[in-house]
């Protein structure tokens, strides 16, 4: 059984000393979820009942065979879907559920490239959404590919939405420093940032990271995005400021209870203490930072992986290329003031009146 149940469940004791789960949020309407809240099928009750809609089909009304929601419990027992972090899992979840009702739980052959097309189409003022949408059907479709469900990947040829922004915008020198100014060693924001800033962790390892994982002046810890195991060397001020803040046994950075963060709780704390600094920025812009700084100090792109924890090397190179353009522009700047220098006879300019001589009126 699950230590902690998901935000709006709750269990009770039936006459017969069964327990049994339901969601309400609020004064609801109470829907009952299935009895294991380890199952898969806990899990898509859950989300279906998070998002507003009704429960999915109970066990004794299995969906027919090749039907879309038949196709996507089979991805669900799979070792590929298990291999995904659980934040993916949970996302492609309300994908899913959304897929099946809108499409009234169509046979999942009858799927063409048109009709993933179009559903992208629809989401075109929301790019974010459109490529999770994408990036979901495209992991649903491989895996039925190989397990010989259907012949031909539909999401084959679809595009990327197009992002009309760069994501997250990046923190300022100026900005860390407005941060520390509000908040002094030995606070738990400050703490925060510096890690965030130093270590270029995402907040779902943040909250997890502690003294568990730190030997010496190196943190080493496995990153639940994309579960490669990052190394960082920590400064002695950094180390320093871990032991002038009250931390957790387990976690550095803990709420003011002293218990650790939720990701979500985590970010929603951080962007009141980047307010109260006045910074409309987020966490994952002390990432860009920090990896921004890095390219610029001369890090190679395998460098920014490792630290990072990128597991294609695109990532890094976004960054790696943005410090070479600053470093090529400023040695090629520097190239053509040479060469006019050695190249155009100075008797060109020599008409121009001198700062410290008065031109004549006539």
């Amino acid at each position: 059984m699950r230590n902690r149940l998901p935000p709006y469940v709750y269990r009770e004791r039936t006459r017969h000393g069964r327990w049994v789960f339901y969601f309400r949020r609020g004064k609801g309407r109470r829907v009952r979820l299935p009895d294991d809240p380890t199952s898969p099928d806990f899990e898509s009750a859950y989300h279906a009942a998070l998002i507003g809609n009704a429960p999915p089909v109970a066990r004794d009304q299995a969906p027919s065979q090749g039907s879309l929601r038949w196709l996507v419990d089979r991805y669900r027992e799979s070792a590929a879907w298990r291999q995904l972090a659980p934040a993916t899992r949970r996302q492609r979840e309300r994908i899913f559920l959304r897929a099946i009702q809108k499409a009234d739980n169509a046979p999942f052959a009858a799927i063409t490239q048109a009709h993933i097309q179009e559903v992208m189409d629809r989401r075109a003022d929301t790019p974010a959404q459109a490529n999770h949408f994408l990036k979901s059907m495209r992991g649903l479709f491989a895996w039925a590919v190989r397990n010989e469900h259907v012949r031909q990947d539909p999401t084959i040829g679809v595009q990327w939405a197009r992002y009309r922004s760069e994501g997250f915008p990046a923190w300022t020198p100026d900005d860390a420093q407005a941060f520390r100014d509000r908040h002094p060693v030995g606070s738990k924001p400050r703490l925060a940032m510096e890690l965030l800033l130093l270590t270029g962790l995402r907040r779902s390892d943040l909250v997890r990271v502690g003294r568990q994982h730190l030997r010496g002046d190196v943190l080493t810890v496995p990153t639940v995005k994309t579960g490669t195991t990052v190394t960082i060397r920590l400064p002695a001020t950094l180390l320093q400021l871990i032991e002038l803040t009250p931390t957790g046994d387990m976690h550095f950075v803990v709420n003011e209870h002293g218990r650790p963060f939720a990701v979500d709780s985590f970010g929603n704390w951080f962007h009141d203490r980047c307010r109260e600094a006045g910074i409309k920025k987020s966490a994952h812009g002390l990432r860009k930072l920090s990896a921004t700084l890095a390219a610029e100090g001369g890090a190679a792109a395998h460098q920014l992986m490792a630290q990072y924890g990128w597991s294609k090397i695109v990532q890094a190179e976004v960054y790696t290329k943005a410090a070479d353009r600053v470093r090529l522009g400023k040695q090629s700047s520097e190239i053509v003031a040479g060469q006019i220098e050695n190249n155009i006879p100075r008797t060109l300019v020599s008409d121009a009146p001198h700062p410290s001589k008065k031109v004549s009126k006539s």
